[in-house]
């Protein structure tokens, strides 16, 4: 009973029951004409036929135009409305203005910089053409200089997180999807209350759906009692807009502008396996050191004023002043809805075009598109040794669905398939011929690539690289391989899911 009474009494609860009231009130007019039936049919019919127009001449993955077309044809009561309230309304002016506020907050932090891509491009002219591919849609210098650290563990991460927090002498910037009260959270915030008594700024953002169900209501009124300057990242409000869609999930911890993590870890216990939630969690983070921790940092405060509503950024205060014995080719970037590129996804893409060799993919969703499922596919049938990981034991079980719905496809092309059976794989990697690889918070979905904040973080020619591939190897022994016999397994009625599923996986 106290969890029902807790469940009523939650943000999201009231957010989703405030929208539906919304949504029903829009659909009380085709109710009452209803009763008449003739002008129901006519009225009906010409915004279907409206609408279906619409939808083939927009300018989006040919993915999503199938889940609308079904959704208006198959629900013409509520599919339209949907469609005008979630997939247009993005163009709408107040949504659009905004993004064009945080575009130029991220031209804004472009500065001359010594250039390495001419020196890429004199060694590997492909892997030069998708450095400056995202170069140009991300505003992402390519940097030396540096030097990155993988870690294969959320316990290694933290650890090294620890320590380098202790270091802090002037900053720190946090930015996580979720944060969650234990172990991990409060250990980190003990040295956060010290370093604040030592006159240090601290900065801390999270995203409100992310870690609404984590929090107790008002944490970051605490948060700020402590000290620290708090953003909450697009707070649930009962609205019928798409931007309630759009999540920060990006995982950025800066310190001083010398030293920076990412990854796929957020702030809670079971990202340490301190908790299990689904048997052993396997995550992955990157640390940086040096000159390419300045993008990590510029990435951090364009969303961070973004957030808040302001248009000015001084990157000056947050310069970073530690220079490291070069580690090979380190370019940081960011992806977000406010960008017309889908730059993570095809980061990805012009990875696994670029592969002669090996690919290797860890992943917690496999939800593709028909540009990701050719790409995987050719690069297999040309002989490229691709493999990709997955969770055995799943987190949500329809997005789990969906993933083993992708696999049939890739198998018979030849794409070798394991998933973790320990557990949960959290990780988000890939890479290719043991030179390039890319670590960050991006997932293989719809949702990564099309409406959330992301960033990652590229390698070339790194000494991490080796260690990279050598953690995927080791993570496949702890996996069971999948194949097409296991597949037929499941039945009929199963595959049916599947089927359905997919067809809606856009909007998962």
């Amino acid at each position: 009973m106290r969890r029902i009474f807790k469940l009523l009494g939650s943000k999201i609860f009231i957010t989703a029951l405030l929208v539906l009231i919304q949504l029903s009130v829009l659909f009380v007019f085709f109710i009452f004409l209803a009763n008449k039936f003739v002008w129901y049919y006519i009225i009906s019919l010409a915004l279907s036929i409206i609408l279906i127009l619409d939808i083939a001449n927009e300018e989006m993955n040919p993915s999503f135009k199938l889940t609308w077309l079904i959704a208006v044809l198959i629900f013409p009561i509520c599919g339209g409305p949907l469609y005008l309230i979630f997939a247009k309304s993005k163009q709408s002016y107040r949504i659009g203005k905004r993004f064009k506020s945080y575009r130029q907050l991220m031209r804004s932090a472009v500065k001359s910089r010594e250039d390495c891509l001419d020196e890429i491009e004199a060694d590997d002219p492909e892997i030069a053409r998708q450095l400056r591919y995202i170069k140009k849609t991300s505003y992402a210098p390519v940097y030396k200089n540096t030097q990155a650290k993988y870690f294969p563990s959320g316990e290694d991460y933290y650890a090294a997180l620890l320590r380098e927090l202790n270091r802090a002498e002037r900053f720190i910037f946090i930015e996580y999807f979720i944060i969650e009260e234990g172990r991990m959270l409060g250990s980190i915030l003990e040295v956060l209350k010290r370093k604040i008594a030592e006159g240090i700024e601290v900065r801390l953002m999270y995203d409100d759906l992310g870690s609404v169900s984590k929090l107790p209501k008002g944490y970051d009124g605490y948060l700020e009692s402590l000290g620290i300057s708090v953003s909450v990242f697009n707070r649930l409000r009962p609205s019928l807009d798409t931007f309630l869609n759009y999540r920060d999930h990006r995982k950025i911890l800066v310190i001083d502008g010398n030293v920076a993590f990412t990854g796929g870890i957020n702030l809670a216990d079971e990202y340490i396996n301190h908790v299990e939630r689904f048997g052993h969690w396997k995550d992955t983070g990157i640390m940086l050191k040096g000159e390419a921790v300045t993008k990590m940092t510029e990435i951090f405060l364009q969303l961070w004023h973004f957030s808040r509503g302001e248009s000015q950024v001084d990157y000056k205060d947050y310069e970073g002043e530690l220079s490291c014995e070069s580690d090979g080719y380190i370019q940081p970037y960011a992806d977000g809805p406010s960008n017309d590129s889908l730059i993570c996804e095809l980061a990805y893409l012009g990875i696994i075009n670029s592969a002669t060799r090996s690919l290797y993919i860890t992943t917690p969703y496999l939800i593709l598109d028909n540009e990701m499922t050719t790409a995987l596919c050719h690069a297999a049938m040309s002989g490229v040794d691709v493999r990709i990981i997955t969770p055995h034991i799943p987190d949500k079980k329809t997005v789990f669905a969906v993933t083993r719905s992708n696999y049939r496809t890739l198998l018979l092309s030849g794409v070798r398939i394991f998933e973790y059976t320990p557990g949960f794989i959290h990780a988000k990697s890939i890479s290719a011929d043991g030179k390039v690889a890319v670590v960050g918070t991006a997932n293989f979905d719809f949702r990564s690539f099309y409406l959330h904040f992301e960033n990652c973080v590229l390698v070339y020619k790194s000494k991490c690289i080796q260690e990279i591939d050598a953690d995927f190897l080791l993570t496949q022994e702890s996996s069971q391989e999948i194949t097409i016999k296991q597949l037929n397994k499941k039945g009929a009625l199963y595959a049916l899911l599947q089927a359905v599923l997919k067809v809606f996986s856009p909007l998962m």
